[in-house]
């Protein structure tokens, strides 16, 4: 598989049903690290986690392995991006010891968030102070999807997430900056639930392919509450790698 196009699911549970495609040795995580390369972590959405803890996932894993790391509610949805400096700087301080295997951060917003030009440049002059590596934004506002928006993710080399199901429309393209695409793939029709198949897996692994052209591709299969996404992003290794 090239290596500008990681895969991953939304945490590394390990359903049964797929547990023969990965080692029965090992901790959760590390047995999911030897099938899947990558993968995104959302309970940092739900609460913090000490340093510690980063530093003890980041040992368990191969080093070519990245972790995707959600942004807090408490930033996206509860201040909705204003006056979040410190709490930024306790999140990169958390992560930090991640270290080279830090990979996207993802700031997704909730669907009522309008853009807000003023806000939205101050919060991002304040992560790019802290952070320079990947970022990918994911509004569910018809408003980002706007050429103010556009020009404002490019400006600070955010990359708006390519969404499925898409919602707002314009969520079903790519945006922001070229340098990354980030695909999340929460299942369709049924959200979180239906299993995507061999023919959209197939679809999706040329839209990867394509987009890696212009730099590093991050397809995260979030359809877990059944399992399926586990499938999917197994069957997407085994296409790129085909």
């Amino acid at each position: 598989m090239p290596r500008r196009i990681y895969v991953a699911t939304a945490g590394w549970a390990i359903p049964r049903d797929h547990a023969p495609s990965f080692p029965t040795e090992g901790s959760v995580l590390e047995r999911y690290a030897a099938g899947l390369g990558a993968v995104e972590i959302n309970s940092t959405f739900y609460r913090r986690h000490k340093p510690e803890t980063f530093a003890r996932w980041s040992a368990t894993v191969p080093p070519g392995f990245r972790f995707a790391v959600k942004m807090p509610r408490a930033i996206t949805h509860d201040a909705r991006l204003a006056g979040t400096r410190a709490a930024l700087e306790d999140f990169f301080d958390d992560v930090r010891p991640l270290g080279r295997k830090l990979g996207p951060v993802l700031v997704q917003l909730p669907p009522s968030f309008a853009y807000e030009g003023r806000r939205a440049g101050a919060f991002f002059r304040a992560l790019r102070s802290l952070y320079a590596g990947l970022v990918a934004c994911e509004p569910r506002h018809e408003s980002w999807f706007g050429r103010g928006a556009e020009r404002l993710l490019v400006e600070h080399g955010v990359a708006r997430v390519l969404a499925d199901p898409a919602q707002p429309a314009g969520a079903a393209v790519a945006g922001g900056a070229g340098s990354l695409v980030y695909l999340r793939l929460h299942g369709s029709p049924q959200r979180y639930y239906s299993e995507y198949g061999a023919e959209r897996v197939a679809a999706l692994a040329a839209t990867a392919r394509a987009a890696a052209r212009g730099g590093v591709v991050w397809c995260v299969f979030d359809n877990t509450a059944l399992g399926a996404a586990t499938g999917d992003a197994l069957a997407m290794v085994r296409a790129l790698q085909g």
